[in-house]
This record gives structure tokens, sequence and C-alpha cells, in this order.
């Protein structure tokens, strides 16, 4: 079976590239011939993933089951050869196949093993999803290791999960990139932030948040809103991650990460905290401003429904246009 598949991956992608001066001539068939090659390509990868686990004799997995709470995203094994296509991330997958949003692996380094990740080929294409929020069903308030590795459900599109914050690392590593955050309250209104030059540092550096520019429609919270003296203690640009067991914040009175239930850049302590407590219908009262929170939209005492991290190459090209909420 291992054998057959790279054949007909190989015979297909010739019969592409014979074809491609003649896409104007038979855009069907060509269509046609790109879906064919994205469905045995995923074929490809679950046969060699299922034969690397039959052959080290570990308990076998399908590539898009669902992980439980408290288990970290998986990393599928590298074949060590060229049989599988890598993409760096989910824009080189989108340019090279234009496919649908779903799951893929992607390797941003060769040194590295690949990994799963959710790609947004709507709204221009091209997103590396790093994190999403929608029903509550994920705790986000959880240790330094796992958010290092990667926590959630990781099945459906509505799923929830941090892709961890080795693997934003190694995305955001090589190139500019740009960071758009997607937001939907609980009356579905829509809006959007974007920031370029949007790195984080590994691991010896606290995974650190450093940011450009910002452009949107729900206000610079990460700089920590307009006034100067909230910036002073609430931007998170500089800002190193802290947890509930890793206090790296500015905070001297308590850790914010356990007042704010859930992993940050803190400051003393936020303007946003997009992987805070989860609380149904919008405002809510606490002892703290725990919430799903971005101020310069909808205040700290309101928690946001749906939120979406992604991340691309700011020179990525497309011409469809860049839309201005999260997907449905």
């Amino acid at each position: 079976m291992s054998g057959v598949f790279p054949l007909l991956l190989v015979v297909f992608f010739r019969t592409l590239q014979s074809a491609g001066s003649t896409e104007d001539e038979c855009p069907f068939e060509v269509l046609e011939l790109k879906k064919s090659i994205q469905k045995l390509n995923q074929e490809l990868i679950f046969w060699d993933w299922k034969l690397t686990h039959l052959r080290t004799h570990r308990r076998f997995r399908p590539a898009v089951e669902s992980k439980q709470d408290n288990e970290t995203l998986p990393t599928l094994p590298s074949t060590g050869g060229n049989l599988l296509v890598h993409d760096r991330d989910c824009s080189e997958l989108f340019d090279r196949l234009r496919p649908e949003s779903g799951f893929y692996r992607i390797r941003p380094d060769t040194t590295l093993e690949p990994f799963l990740v959710y790609c947004d080929m709507e709204d221009g294409g091209g997103w590396t999803v790093v994190q999403k929020r929608r029903n509550g069903k994920v705790d986000f308030n959880r240790d330094w290791d796992q958010y290092k590795n990667g926590f959630g459900h990781f099945k459906s599109s509505k799923d929830e999960f941090w892709l961890g914050n080795d693997h934003i690392h190694n995305l955001l590593n090589r190139g500019q990139k740009v960071m758009k955050i997607d937001l939907m309250d609980w009356n579905g209104e829509k809006t959007y932030v974007m920031y370029d030059n949007f790195r984080v540092a590994d691991e010896k550096d606290k995974y650190r948040l450093y940011f450009g520019m910002y452009s949107g429609r729900a206000g610079d919270a990460l700089s920590g809103g307009s006034n100067m003296v909230e910036q002073w203690s609430a931007s998170h640009s500089g800002m190193p991650f802290s947890t509930k067991d890793q206090d790296n914040d500015r905070y001297l009175q308590g850790n914010c990460a356990v007042e704010n239930k859930g992993g940050w850049w803190y400051n003393r302590c936020h303007a946003a905290n997009l992987n805070g407590k989860f609380y149904r219908g919008g405002k809510y009262t606490a002892k703290h401003d725990n919430g799903v929170v971005w101020s310069t939209w909808r205040g700290i005492w309101y928690s946001i429904r749906h939120t979406s991290m992604k991340v691309r190459p700011t020179a990525f090209m497309d011409s469809l246009g860049s839309g201005a909420g999260p997907d449905s």
C-alpha cells in the first residue's frame, strides 16, 4: 500500500504540470485533478502514519481524532523522505492546492517534526489558526507545559484549542507575519483587529510577545488602550507569557494568570484576555475581570462569545480580499 500511493501521487503531479499550459482551456479538468491530488495526499498521510505506528507497536489513532481536554495536540512522525509535501504554513498550502478549510499538518522548519493545524482558507485564505474559542467546552486555565505543547479538541471546525507556544513561536520565527484576531459578541456582531510583525519569543525568553502596527475595528487592546496610564499597566507589548504555575507578569500583589483564569502575556494585568474564563451571555460579574475580554471593544466586564487568532505571512498576496469576522 505504501508503495502505490507515492507512485500515483507523482503521476498526478506530473499530469497537473503538463495540464498547466492548458488550464485556461480546460479549467474543469484541472480543478478535478487538483482535488484528486489533495485527496490522494491525505490518504498517503493516513497510511504513512498508520504504518509508522504499527512498526513501532504503538496504538494507532487517526490524525483527525478529537483530543481530550487534558491531552496535548498530536504531533505526527516524519517519513524521513520526500514522499509527502510538508508546507511551512497554511499560506503555502493555499498557494499550492487551494484546499478547503480544515486540519492539515505543516512543518515550519525542516528540523522540526510536522504537526497538525487548522487552516482557515476563507477570509482571503492561507491563515494558520493558533487559538479558537467558541463554546466554553475547553478549559483554558492550564499550566505552563500544557500551554507550551497545546491543548483542546482538534476535530471539528467548531472545536476550541490553543496550538501551543512552541508551535506558535516556530510559525512566527521566519519572516514577518500578520496576526488577525476575529471577535464575535453574543448578539452576533463581528469585528476584527490586525497586528503586523507579530512575533513570540522561544521558551528561554518566556515566549515574550512583540507586535507592530495595529489596524482594525475593535481597538488596540494589546497596547493597553488609548489612555497612557492604562497603557503603562495593561500593555501586552514585550510581556512574557504567564500561567497559573509560572508567574512572569509585573503584578506584585499576585499572579495575573491565577486571577484571570488563563495563560496570557499579562502586565498588571491586562486590557485583553482572550484565554480567560468563558462566561455565557456576555456581561458578567466576578471578583476579577477574568472573562474572554477585549476591553477596547466591549469593555472588561463583557466576555466575548467567539474568538479566533490566526497568522499568515505579511507578504501573502491573494485576489479574494479580506473579510471582517470569524467563520460561522
